[in-house]
């Protein structure tokens, strides 16, 4: 029997386990038994906006629900292919569930692409599998630091990628909402590394401002209540916390000096707001704010640096944030899928710490 936890689309606490016969495998397919994955912000964002960019479709349920995706690992419990062998283990996108059948194709030592008809559509990014024996970012030590940070890290990455291409758009700082966010911390350490003249200003609850300070990733960080002092000089906008009220409040106070305005994910889902012009409704002052989608700008740079040299660069990059962010997650390990449940509604609910990293072992 399989297992997987499907949620309720406009209802995203209601949960529940759903056990069925694990299907047969088609010629060429792979069955996947799912190891570890983690919980995360990400994760929410996935389900957040699910019907939007089609994160639903991946790993499809039925009705009102669907199955929110995770990145993790897994074991290749049965093959039905000639070049990927059982007892295997890969590294990518899977479902909040025990296990998964792929259509491997696009093989290559390092890597497979799952060929399944109904995940075509989406992004390719998603599809891609990392075979762990020949996987030059695979570190056996850091396997939880790479299911909790890794995805959301690339995003930093990509977005600084982004900025930089567009020279900041003219501005002198850089600023973040929900600081203490893995994929804000990801972005914080790349600009410091690689734009290193750009001033880091970190947002965040009075409850994590010590916590965000400890990290040493920001040249300022600020409670949320004191976003009218920002400083008075040309600033981009990266909002990870997508919150309407907060975001009008960084428009309103920067107003003329706010040079763009980027919307990441949702961590505060509760204060998403019916629009991007805030909870009060109304034009705000400053740039329309623009959604962030990464599969489309890692294209771009992937076309920019070439396979290889993105390969490269994102390695860089990455290692220098493991190493500033040793030590500042507590990486805390949970059995069974009704774990995975309760850690994603407290995640969507903000319940969980940000200095705790939640990996579940199906």
């Amino acid at each position: 029997m399989a297992s997987t936890i499907w949620v309720h689309k406009q209802a995203l606490t209601q949960t529940h386990v759903l056990e069925a016969p694990i299907p047969m495998l088609s010629e060429g397919a792979v069955r996947l038994r799912i190891e570890s994955f983690s919980v995360t912000a990400n994760n929410i964002t996935y389900a957040v906006i699910g019907d939007m960019f089609g994160y639903w479709n991946f790993f499809p349920a039925e009705g009102d629900f669907g199955v929110v995706p995770m990145w993790g690992h897994a074991v290749v419990e049965e093959s039905c292919h000639p070049d990927i062998a059982v007892g295997e283990r890969v590294y990518g996108y899977l479902p909040m569930g025990t296990h998964l059948n792929v259509l491997p194709g696009k093989i290559s030592q390092s890597g497979f692409t799952d060929m399944a008809a109904h995940r075509q559509p989406m992004s390719p990014i998603y599809n891609q599998y990392s075979r762990l024996a020949a996987d030059p970012e695979h570190d056996p030590a850091k396997e939880a630091e790479r299911m909790l940070f890794g995805p959301l890290f690339k995003t930093g990455f990509l977005i600084e990628a982004m900025l930089r291409r567009e020279r900041w758009f003219g501005a002198q700082n850089l600023v973040i909402t929900s600081a203490s966010s893995k994929t804000a911390m990801g972005l914080a350490s790349v600009a410091k590394d690689l734009s290193p003249d750009i001033k880091r200003i970190g947002l965040t609850s009075k409850g994590n401002l010590g916590f965000v300070k400890s990290i040493a990733l920001y040249d300022d960080v600020m409670a949320y209540d004191d976003v009218s002092a920002l400083p008075q000089s040309a600033s981009v906008c990266v909002d990870f916390a997508g919150n309407s009220s907060l975001l009008r409040s960084i428009h309103d106070t920067l107003a003329i000096n706010l040079e763009y305005s980027c919307l990441v994910g949702a961590t505060h889902v509760d204060a998403r707001g019916p629009n991007s012009a805030g909870a009060s409704g109304g034009t705000m002052p400053g740039p329309k704010p623009v959604l962030f989608f990464a599969p489309d700008h890692a294209v771009a740079t992937i076309q920019e640096l070439g396979p290889k040299g993105f390969g490269e660069a994102v390695g860089r990059s990455w290692k220098s944030f493991l190493a500033a962010a040793h030590g500042i997650v507590e990486i805390e390990e949970h059995k069974g899928l009704q774990s995975a449940a309760t850690a994603f509604i407290e995640t969507l609910q903000g319940k969980t710490d940000p200095q705790k990293g939640i990996i579940i072992r199906p």
